[in-house]
């Protein structure tokens, strides 16, 4: 894929360091110890934006969790530090992880503070529990800030792993949490699980080719191919589905799509090609792109703002792009990109 000089210009240009950052080494491939590419992650850093949601991580686990799309928790400044490049020995994150990982589960999960209400089966009360659409997010973050080698998360890791089936992961939770189950059936996969989940098995070099990743693309890929007649979850391919919008939290195609480009399985399928092609088409004038959806809770960032074009979802949409055509190039050519 050959970037618009002019679009990568923009971005470098960018008043976000973030921005900066990742487009250097996903879109140009600069190594780490590049002067440019340090000098931005150093901005960035740096950033007063950053380290307010430094700060704000740090509450961890700040209040309990009764819904997965709420925006401001803790959980989502997390994995919006993760998607930035941050690791765990960045200033003013060590003490965060550990408190992350000192919750853990005996079957290997990393817990979040949750209240189910008795209505959805839960017990009503704040319990440290564990749920497939929540658990594979810390894990995420742990794998992405470098802590791979970490017990805890390699038990994680594994247990994240031998929840999937042959549809993919279902909606599942730990047994403090009673009877909870999402408002679907048992035996149908859960997407947004299923989004969580390849997100962190992404960041471990032994799952990209595994059955149970495939399985997971296969059944977010069979979700978009069946769109507008089947739902799993009360989870549908429509209008909403194909906003825009970032942080990545809930089930939409820019969310879907940023995951199944991590994995080959779908890079060559045309129903991933149809996906791209949905964003694709949502670019704007000189090939940039602005949110259609927004999390209130991010106002202030370019990506909260639909009036104009967001350097962070613009990069976004050119990484997809990118990462799709070296993954086709790669049966043509024994060199090729990140």
């Amino acid at each position: 894929m050959k970037i618009d000089p002019d679009t990568i210009t923009w971005l470098l240009n960018s008043a976000e360091p973030w921005t900066r950052y990742r487009t250097l080494l996903d879109l140009l491939e600069y190594p780490q110890d590049h002067p440019q590419v340090r000098q931005a992650r150093a901005d960035m850093l740096a950033h007063p934006q950053v380290g307010a949601l430094i700060q704000e991580a740090a509450g961890w686990p700040g209040y309990a969790l009764q819904r997965h799309n709420d925006a401001r928790h803790p959980l989502y400044k997390l994995s919006v530090l993760a998607d930035f490049g941050l690791r765990a020995d960045d200033p003013g994150m060590s003490a965060t992880i550990e408190r992350v990982l000192a919750h853990h589960s005996p079957e290997g999960a990393l817990e979040s503070l949750v209240l189910i209400p008795p209505a959805f089966g839960g017990t009503g009360s704040e319990v440290w529990a564990w749920m497939a659409c929540d658990a594979p997010t810390l894990l995420y973050v742990m794998l992405a800030m470098g802590l791979g080698e970490d017990g805890r998360v390699k038990a994680a890791l594994s247990h994240l792993a031998s929840l999937a089936t042959e549809i993919g992961w279902r909606c599942t939770a730990s047994p403090e949490l009673g009877r909870f189950k999402g408002p679907g059936r048992r035996s149908d996969p859960c997407p947004i699980a299923n989004v969580y989940a390849l997100k962190a098995l992404a960041q471990a070099s032994a799952f990209p080719d595994s059955p149970c990743a495939i399985a997971g693309v296969e059944m977010l890929l069979h979700h978009w191919e069946r769109q507008g007649e089947l739902k799993y979850f009360l989870f549908g391919v429509g209008t909403d589905y194909r906003r825009l919008k970032y942080p990545f939290i809930w089930y939409d195609l820019l969310h879907v799509a940023d995951v199944l480009s991590l994995y080959p399985s779908a890079q060559a399928d045309p129903r991933y090609r149809a996906m791209l092609d949905a964003i694709v088409s949502q670019a704007g004038d000189q090939g940039r792109y602005r949110p259609t959806s927004m999390y209130l809770a991010w106002k202030g960032w370019s990506f909260a703002d639909k009036k104009n074009p967001s350097p962070w979802l613009t990069f976004l949409a050119l990484r997809l792009q990118k990462r799709c055509v070296f993954r086709q190039n790669q049966g043509h050519s024994t060199t090729g990109g990140n």
